[in-house]
């Protein structure tokens, strides 16, 4: 995000043992609401995957870019240029295991990809960053819906479905969380969780006219 003046804390003593923010003072405590800012007001996001190789994704706002660590060198490379995610794609990234408890627009979703004249392909690996990457390679869409017990997912809206959905709107693609564009909402807690589809557009819209 841009700098905030009021979110300046030079010089103070920064409590770190809390996780919620019940230790901070009232300066710090507010400092740390200034980040609670829709995702559209993003500058930046990325993220790195460890695998086989070590890539580094980026965007500054002017498209998106991978970078692979080149352990000769010990230096990132561009091995991923002007990424984009393709328009649709046959690959949806669920975790079916939770079906059970998820809403009647979404169980028909999952008939939809799997009884359609050409069914799409299933791919979930358990991690959104591994899944997202995949998914903004070769098309298709993540989700990571709520359910009767977890209404709003478990993804963090701050750290984990705006950047990536930041990310996703740079390389062409969507992030929704099936009623509203992630970008668009502005959190009121630092923590505060949100349902995620995100990947090919119109993959994404079909997601959407499902749960409408």
């Amino acid at each position: 995000f841009e700098p905030n003046e009021e979110c300046n804390l030079e010089g103070k003593n920064i409590v770190t043992e809390s996780t919620d923010g019940d230790d901070l003072d009232i300066s710090q405590q507010e400092s740390l609401l200034h980040c609670c800012r829709p995702g559209k007001d993003l500058l930046s996001a990325g993220y790195v995957m460890y695998s086989s190789s070590t890539v580094l994704v980026l965007s500054v706002g002017d498209g998106v870019y991978g970078f692979t660590l080149d352990t000769l060198i010990g230096d990132f490379v561009l091995s991923h240029n002007n990424i984009k995610i393709p328009e649709s794609g046959k690959i949806y990234s669920f975790n079916e295991g939770n079906m059970k408890g998820w809403s009647d627009g979404l169980k028909n979703y999952m008939d939809f990809v799997k009884d359609g004249e050409k069914p799409y392909s299933s791919r979930y690996i358990g991690s959104l960053v591994g899944d997202f990457h995949r998914t903004m390679l070769y098309g298709g869409v993540y989700g990571y819906p709520g359910d009767v017990r977890n209404k709003n997912g478990k993804l963090r809206l701050l750290y984990e479905c705006a950047p990536m959905s930041f990310l996703a709107e740079q390389a062409g693609g969507k992030g929704s969380t099936g009623t509203c564009r992630v970008l668009d909402i502005v959190p009121d807690q630092v923590h505060q969780r949100c349902p995620l589809f995100i990947g090919s557009t119109k993959e994404v819209e079909i997601i959407e006219k499902f749960l409408s």
